[in-house]
């Protein structure tokens, strides 16, 4: 089983910063892709942002121009750099995972317990 761990979620105004970090671990596991999504109350699980390797990333078009994806393969980690924040941005941010733990096993996909951002207008 993978564990990812989320931090730096908080409160901030429109126009701020913040930084969120995920933290994969388990006794032993490859991790393909890694990303972010989030849900706001009443709307559904949506794409933010997608790193599936070290050059390659993806960004819902609402996030585009103000959000960066980085991964650290060494440590495991996946961030997410969010600038110029907007009210509509407000949700709980879950980072995922795809990894498998064996060469043998299937990959699969795991998610972080979320975390709450809230931009205030």
């Amino acid at each position: 089983q993978v564990q990812l761990v989320e931090s730096g979620g908080g409160l901030v105004q429109a126009g701020g910063s913040l930084r969120l970090s995920c933290a994969a671990s388990a006794s032993r596991f490859t991790i393909n892709d890694m990303g972010w999504y989030r849900q706001a109350p009443g709307k559904q699980r949506e794409l933010v942002a997608t790193m599936p390797t070290a050059i390659t990333t993806n960004y819902a078009d609402s996030v585009k121009g103000r959000f960066t994806i980085s991964r650290d393969n060494a440590k495991n980690t996946v961030s997410l750099q969010m600038n110029s924040l907007r009210p509509d941005d407000t949700a709980v941010y879950y980072c995922y995972a795809t990894a498998r733990i064996s060469v043998s096993s299937q990959w699969s996909l795991y998610w972080g317990q979320g975390t709450q951002v809230t931009v205030s207008s």
